[in-house]
């Protein structure tokens, strides 16, 4: 609830207006019973139409004010809590793109999303609550057992004997009823976890003919979610019958206990009638407190959530020259003894710890000039796009230093050293805009640079045979795409802003060899600039690398050019045997 304060202070001064006609409000529905008891009482039995009629005019006013200050009350709290919800979802985007590598695999994608929307969801009805409820439930609770002793202290007797009882069960219930809810927003990660990789994966799932199974594992899920759910609920629900019960009692109570005291003339009629609506006022009073730590209950676990990740330490700091290491060797791009292990059992900043493995890269040292070229090949899951991760500082090494034009990755500003970067990634997104937004991406371009680079990636064959022709209005997703059509789209994007380094990983994985070679003689005749760093699979798309490094379940196993390979690497030479080999 820490976090709900923290931004509910930001509008201290609208939420303390929309409290203060609130509590207006509910003054004045407090008063309108009293008004209706006078008005029996003392009014009617007097028989001055006049009075009535003034009476009944007032009462009226009442009534009419009570409706339109509670609507304006409402209105104001509903502002409020949009905007504080939109602070909380900004906030919580802003800092989960801040988070370092380890601190997002920690916490998870489905994780992050229902956080985003289901928690902050949450929050905004609790904080709306909070300006409303939270306001009318305990005066009209107070209020009406001051009103009803004042009236008549015997009657009122009967709410207070039954209001500590009904009290310590609400309050009970909500203390183990926030736990459940916290379990229920887990459970919920479980349920986007699943949805996502089922939406993401459609066509796999179709094309294996798997939607029977996806549908059960999805039912498994959901199920657990729901089961969480409803115990949670049943939990919550437990005071609505006693109160209830406890309201029928009452008002059976006050009717036959206030008429005997009518009778004995102890007191008017029009009490009664009061009594029955403050007795419910009360009532209701109570139920609402039972609703509000409902709301809170959940808001609580939501917030807890969502404080999570937005407190979480910063863990990737920028080392001053001092803190930072020196490389040993001259070079614009060195990695120097560099270990690395995804989760090595260490704590991070978040309080996550990882999985001990082993390790993802040894020992890894090599070093490449300003405008060479580097060639990374090995087997699937060797560490190949580990090194761009370390190299971009989406990780920091577990031992060793990466160093960038003779300075630490680590002393540079995460902008700063990604604005060096142009990079195609493995399942790159294409978003769903226009073909121009998805290569300009926010960034200073011109239409030159971007006919430039859409030539160069070998898109233009295509690009200029969509309806919009060269205005690159074409509104294009990832969907309507191929694969290499996607790919030299990508390539387009990284080439556009002419990048100091080129990072591309198994960029042309779906283009064809004439294409790819074409691209790769395109980028190395109009980039000579660009220090480019190339993954891939097929020693065609290397081999005329400045260096390649060949790597093997972690370490490097070949460093050099492609003839030095060949002569000192004997899996570089299998491969290159067996992949040139087929093609011949």
């Amino acid at each position: 609830m820490k976090l709900i304060s923290r931004y509910m202070g930001k509008y201290r001064t609208m939420v303390a207006l929309a409290i203060f006609i609130k509590l207006i409000g509910t003054m004045i529905e407090l008063s309108l019973p009293y008004i209706f008891e006078y008005i029996i009482d003392y009014v009617v039995p007097a028989g001055v139409m006049l009075q009535v009629f003034l009476w009944g005019g007032l009462m009226f006013v009442a009534a009419f004010l009570c409706r339109m200050v509670n609507v304006k009350a409402n209105d104001i709290a509903v502002d409020n809590a949009q905007k504080i919800s939109y602070d909380i979802r900004h906030d919580l985007f802003e800092k989960t793109l801040s988070l370092s590598g380890n601190q997002f695999d920690a916490f998870g994608l489905p994780s992050i999303i229902s956080r985003m929307t289901s928690d902050s969801y949450n929050v905004q009805s609790a904080v709306q609550r909070i300006q409303t409820m939270c306001v009318r439930a305990p005066i009209n609770l107070v209020g009406g057992v001051a009103v009803t002793l004042i009236m008549d202290a015997h009657l009122a007797a009967i709410m207070l004997v039954m209001l500590p009882v009904l009290m310590t069960i609400v309050i009970a219930v909500s203390a183990k009823g926030m736990p459940l809810f916290a379990r229920v927003q887990e459970k919920l990660d479980s349920v986007v976890r699943v949805m996502r990789e089922n939406i993401t994966g459609i066509r796999v799932v179709k094309a294996l003919s798997k939607s029977e199974y996806e549908k059960k594992r999805f039912a498994a899920v959901n199920d657990n979610m729901t089961q969480s759910d409803i115990r949670a609920a049943t939990l919550m629900a437990i005071p609505g019958p006693f109160m209830q019960m406890s309201l029928n009692i009452g008002l059976s109570l006050v009717v036959v206990i206030g008429a005997g005291r009518v009778n004995a003339g102890l007191m008017k009629p029009g009490v009664i009638l009061s009594f029955l609506t403050y007795f419910n006022m009360i009532a209701m009073g109570v139920m609402g407190i039972s609703r509000i730590f409902i709301t809170l209950s959940k808001a609580g676990a939501s917030a807890d959530r969502i404080d999570e990740v937005i407190s979480t330490r910063t863990e990737q700091k920028v080392l001053s020259e001092e803190e930072a290491k020196k490389p040993e060797s001259e070079g614009f791009i060195s990695f120097e003894h560099v270990d690395f292990n995804y989760g090595e059992g260490k704590e991070d900043a978040s309080g996550f710890a990882g999985e001990s493995r082993e390790k993802a890269l040894s020992d890894i040292t090599f070093t490449i000039q300003k405008g060479e070229s580097l060639g990374i090949i090995g087997p699937t899951g060797c560490g190949k796009t580990t090194i761009v991760n370390l190299l971009m500082r989406f990780y920091d090494v577990t031992d060793g230093a990466v160093f960038v034009d003779g300075r630490d990755v680590r002393t540079y500003t995460k902008e700063a050293l990604r604005r060096k970067f142009g990079t195609v990634f493995q399942n790159d997104m294409i978003f769903q805009d226009t073909l121009e937004e998805n290569i300009v991406f926010g960034r200073q371009i011109t239409e030159q640079e971007i006919r430039g680079a859409v030539e160069d990636a070998m898109a233009a064959e295509f690009v200029d045979n969509l309806p919009e022709g060269l205005a690159y209005e074409a509104a294009i997703r990832g969907a309507n795409l191929s694969g290499g059509q996607k790919q030299r789209i990508l390539v387009a994007r990284a080439l556009a802003a002419h990048p100091e380094i080129l990072v591309l990983d198994d960029s042309s994985s779906a283009l064809d060899y004439k294409t790819d070679a074409a691209m790769r003689h395109a980028i190395k005749e109009h980039y000579p600039d660009s220090t480019v760093i190339l993954i891939a699979q097929r020693i065609s798309s290397v081999m005329n690398m400045s260096k390649i490094l060949v790597l093997d379940n972690g370490k490097c196993i070949g460093y050099g050019t492609h003839e030095e390979l060949l002569q000192n690497c004997e899996t570089y030479r299998e491969t290159y045997s067996v992949q040139m080999g087929a093609l011949a």
